[in-house]
């Protein structure tokens, strides 16, 4: 059973967390599930880029992203090499480190601060 260790996001995770989790299970919703609020403001279609993650560790464990996540990929705020769409991702076999970036580029956000 794969792990997920989510780094420390001021407004999200403050302390981090570690899940354990199903193989092949998708990582925004896993996510979700275990009380992180990770924005997703297109309900997991793969249409924008607010569930962006950084995979620290195990990002050549995940299958290839396709076309239309790479093109999303680069509105991201805070892009890196290791970027992803979390609603993309279907963890496999091996266990993960990630981090939520600061920021999002979401133009109608329903958080209310």
């Amino acid at each position: 059973m794969p792990k997920i260790k989510i780094l420390p996001h001021e407004k999200i995770c403050p302390e981090g967390s570690e899940l354990k989790i199903n193989k092949g299970a998708n990582l925004c919703r896993s996510l979700l599930d275990h009380g992180i609020e990770i924005e997703h403001a297109c309900d997991l279609s793969g249409a924008c880029t607010t569930c962006h993650v950084i995979i620290k560790k195990g990002f050549d464990s995940l299958q290839e992203m396709g076309d239309i996540e790479a093109d999303l990929l680069d509105r991201a705020w805070g892009l890196t090499s290791e970027s992803r769409l979390s609603c993309q991702v279907s963890v496999l076999e091996v266990s993960l480190e990630i981090e939520i970036p600061r920021y999002t580029v979401n133009y109608i956000s329903e958080k209310k601060d």
